[in-house]
């Protein structure tokens, strides 16, 4: 964070020293939720979760070198009492923000942000200092920890947006004001709590009408080729730039192909000037996710060849997203367990179809959250895919949802020999470990709560200690 004592802190949030010696002294490191983060020169902001209570950390994380604890009571220990650690929070981050000087770059959409905000950060550290989310620290704590990261030195911020509700990206944007914004699609994800596709673009569409206009240097991205988000044109007074594969698009793709290891090829074209693009990344839906990032870059004064370059050497920064480990025995472990929704779910199985090319593929599935009265339905069409894909074997696995995958495969014409339903993580481990051959080519996903990136870690164990099966 930028150099704030901690009286202009108090100033900043409306908080109250307690048992400050000196409120001059400044903090000088980072904003940490964690005190396993904490380092010299921190401020500590103590939050009350379900199982621990910052507050009680307050001594342990002074003795580590925190300055103070932003708290909602006095701790006994150097701290700014607020009525409201996480709005204290936002009006810290809103203040800092507002001093920086950087370029603040926002993204949302309904699969792909975390992706993206990758590629966009590999790209625009090649032009200048850029802090960006990690991982997906999206909401209304994670963002501002996010922005209050930056030090004086950062040129560009970007920072991913997730929204579960109307007004969630507004007030967002109302913490971190963004220059460029990024809206990258309109999906399912959430949809049960949303209500339906036209209230997750009503959401989403808070970011491009949060920015400024266009004589004062605001910038919506948008995807030409998905219309709900391509409708969000109306909704700025922003410069619009269109990416996609359309012709239509400022920033497009021709020639889109896979490798033969399932890594997407393309001709980049910009208003720049066009370059070919390979990237490192897996399947095919990372193209899309390349455009967008190429839009920001370009708007950020990189040519297409500086572009072209930093999308074909980007790698993946965050774990479990079509993370890829080859076993020595030749298998090939696809990790994507972090999250899923019905978009990403469908990409991921084309990209194993792809990699799978003269291999046997399979899919261990399960449940996709939030998907309301969509459940049955989305389920259903996901177990069909694989089928129509060619999915060696799929692997549905917990309980009534994953019986829904398995159902959709059985009722595409698997008739039991491609698919099976399992009860749990352990029962897919003992399965695969039993049946997988050198040369077979797995994929994990599901959504978060169901876990499955214990079974792709177990399957990676298990290839390093040689504990192949023999066939």
């Amino acid at each position: 964070m930028i150099a704030l004592s901690l009286a202009e802190i108090a100033a900043v949030v409306g908080g109250q020293t307690h048992d400050i010696p000196d409120p001059s002294v400044q903090v000088t490191g980072p904003v940490v939720r964690d005190s396993r983060e904490v380092v010299p020169g921190s401020l500590f902001a103590a939050f009350v979760g379900e199982r621990v209570d910052g507050h009680d950390y307050a001594a342990r994380v002074v003795e580590a070198g925190a300055v103070a604890v932003l708290a909602s009571r006095p701790v006994g220990a150097p701290a700014i009492v607020v009525e409201d650690v996480q709005n204290a929070l936002g009006a810290l981050a809103r203040h800092v923000v507002a001093r920086l000087g950087a370029t603040l770059v926002a993204l949302t959409g309904s699969a792909g942000k975390t992706s993206t905000k990758d590629l966009i950060a590999q790209v625009l550290r090649r032009q200048a200092p850029t802090v960006f989310t990690p991982g997906s620290f999206n909401n209304e704590i994670g963002l501002p920890l996010t922005a209050l990261s930056a030090t004086a030195e950062t040129r560009f911020l970007v920072l991913e947006m997730g929204a579960r509700g109307i007004g969630h990206i507004r007030y967002l944007t109302g913490l971190t004001p963004p220059r460029i914004g990024l809206v990258l699609n309109v999906g399912t994800a959430h949809i049960g709590e949303f209500g339906g596709r036209e209230q997750i673009a009503q959401a989403k569409g808070e970011l491009v009408e949060a920015l400024p206009a266009a004589e004062d240097g605001g910038v919506a991205v948008l995807n030409a080729d998905d219309p709900l988000v391509r409708a969000m044109a109306s909704r700025t007074q922003a410069k619009v730039v269109l990416f996609g594969e359309s012709a239509e698009a400022d920033v497009r793709a021709e020639n889109v192909r896979l490798t033969d290891s399932g890594q997407p090829a393309f001709r980049l074209h910009t208003p720049s000037g066009a370059c070919d693009v390979t990237m490192r990344l897996y399947g095919e839906h990372h193209v899309s996710n390349a455009l967008a990032a190429a839009a920001v870059a370009h708007e950020l004064g990189m040519s297409a060849q500086e572009i072209a370059t930093a999308l074909s050497e980007a790698g993946s920064l965050s774990r479990w997203r079509m993370e890829v480990t080859e076993r020595p025995d030749g298998v090939t472990i696809v990790n994507d367990a972090y999250n899923a929704n019905p978009e990403s779910m469908r990409a991921a199985l084309r990209a194993l179809a792809a990699m799978g090319r003269g291999r046997r593929t399979w899919a261990v599935l399960g449940k996709m959250a939030e998907l309301g009265d969509e459940e049955l339905a989305e389920h259903d069409a996901v177990g069909r895919l694989a089928v129509r894909l060619n999915v060696s074997k799929l692997v549905a696995v917990g309980g009534v949802e994953a019986s829904w995958l398995q159902l959709g495969a059985y009722n595409e014409g698997s008739w039991g020999e491609e698919s099976v339903h399992v009860s749990d993580a352990q029962a897919a481990i003992d399965l695969l470990r039993s049946e997988l051959r050198p040369g077979d080519v797995v994929l994990v996903k599901a959504s978060r709560s169901v876990g499955l990136e214990s079974v792709a870690q177990a399957l990676v164990e298990t290839g390093a200690e040689g504990e192949v099966a023999a066939r």
